[in-house]
């Protein structure tokens, strides 16, 4: 009897405070509703909250894995216990940034939905000043010998409603992931470097498993950190001449957000170092109907990293407008963040990209995908 197909596969979310067991539960789930469209089978089993195994049954073939979440939302989450004022600080040094290394002009070049996503938490922050402003005022013309306390009591107390409700508004969480990268004009912080050397560990631990192929997914800011582990590993030599195959798989990735700040030279050089790499395969996949990302964008190129020695990475579309039916794309039609999580998710009319089959299948990226050309409209010019 022929052995099943193994892989493992190391999932690096984007700026997410959340724990591992969201991952497991979406996989859990949009698994098995692929698999039902689809036709194939996947048994998903949960013996911890950052991993989970897999069996899968495939017209190709038989196939086992493990997923793993690389965990970092514990730095996610230090870095979101900044109070109101704090947040305010944070976007008066974060706007500046981008505006004066000329990084936001740079990125208007490239796609208009980033840059709006961008601009959304500062202007839904400020909306929120002036109406804690104005209703401080009002209070203040009732209360003429107490107005001086009674205003700094009301604009207290609607910031802090506005921040209780950031869970359907989001304009503090992105404030902060946008802050995050921009802390350090573009440098990773020494607590993420040392969680990447970690990524990096681990990574190498999985190819010396005996497994057919090791599966690297980045999303989102994720992407960026997994251009940087999967460089790391190589420079390193410690990819084993006759190990299993390695891939990289970067999803609906935001890398100029980083990329084309200032000090961003350590991100630049492992995109123009992993893009001439012919011992990997690089699948970086994103859609336009995705407004937080850099659709069809090289990350590569568009970053100024390009080298004449480039092969990577191979850049399709998920194409939401075919691969999700009318009645699907209504339901998110203003659930922007959701459309930004979709490439995990199940397509009711799937093509070629299928999360589950990449990570469950029989057949490894670099196969599936061996024939396939780059989407129409990749852009690939310099803009940083």
């Amino acid at each position: 009897m022929t052995r099943p197909f193994r892989r493992i596969t190391l999932y690096l979310p984007g700026f997410d405070p959340f724990p591992a067991r969201r991952y497991r539960e979406i996989y859990r789930r949009e698994a098995a509703a692929q698999a039902a469209i689809s036709g194939y089978r996947i048994t998903v089993t949960c013996d911890g909250t950052a991993a989970w195994d897999i069996s899968a049954e495939f017209s190709e073939g038989a196939a086992e894995g493990r997923v793993e979440v690389l965990v970092w939302h514990d730095l996610v989450r230090d870095s979101m216990r900044h109070g109101i004022l704090a947040t305010y600080l944070q976007l008066l040094r974060t706007a500046w940034t981008y505006m004066a290394s000329g990084a936001l002009f740079q990125m208007m070049r490239l796609r208009r939905g980033p840059l709006l996503a961008g601009l959304y938490p500062v202007a839904m922050l400020i909306a929120q000043l002036l109406i804690a402003l104005a209703l401080a005022a009002g209070v203040a013309r009732t209360l003429p010998g107490w107005w001086g306390l009674a205003g700094i009591a009301v604009a207290t107390a609607v910031l802090a409603l506005f921040r209780r409700a950031d869970r359907r508004l989001y304009a503090y969480y992105l404030m902060h992931d946008y802050a995050f990268a921009a802390h350090l004009d573009g440098a990773y912080p020494p607590a993420l470097e040392a969680r990447l050397a970690r990524f990096t560990d681990r990574l190498a631990g999985a190819l010396a498993g005996d497994v057919d192929e090791v599966l690297l997914v980045g999303h989102s800011s994720g992407a960026a950190m997994a251009v940087s582990v999967m460089a790391d590993l190589i420079r390193a030599g410690r990819v084993p001449a006759n190990g299993p195959a390695l891939a990289l798989l970067t999803l609906g990735q935001v890398v100029p957000m980083l990329s084309f700040l200032p000090r961003a030279k350590r991100l630049r050089g492992d995109l123009a170092f992993l893009s001439e790499q012919p011992g990997i395969f690089w699948l970086d996949v994103s859609a336009p109907g995705d407004a937080c990302c850099f659709a069809l964008c090289d990350p590569v190129a568009v970053s100024g990293a390009a080298g004449p020695g480039q092969i990577w990475p191979l850049v399709i579309s998920a194409a939401f407008s075919r691969t999700l039916s009318p009645e699907r794309r209504r339901a998110m039609r203003h659930r922007w963040l959701r459309r930004h999580f979709q490439y995990l998710h199940a397509f009711d009319r799937p093509a070629d990209y299928d999360y589950f089959a990449i990570t469950a299948g029989p057949l490894t990226l670099a196969r599936r995908f061996a024939t396939r050309a780059p989407s129409p409209g990749v852009i690939r010019r310099a803009a940083s």
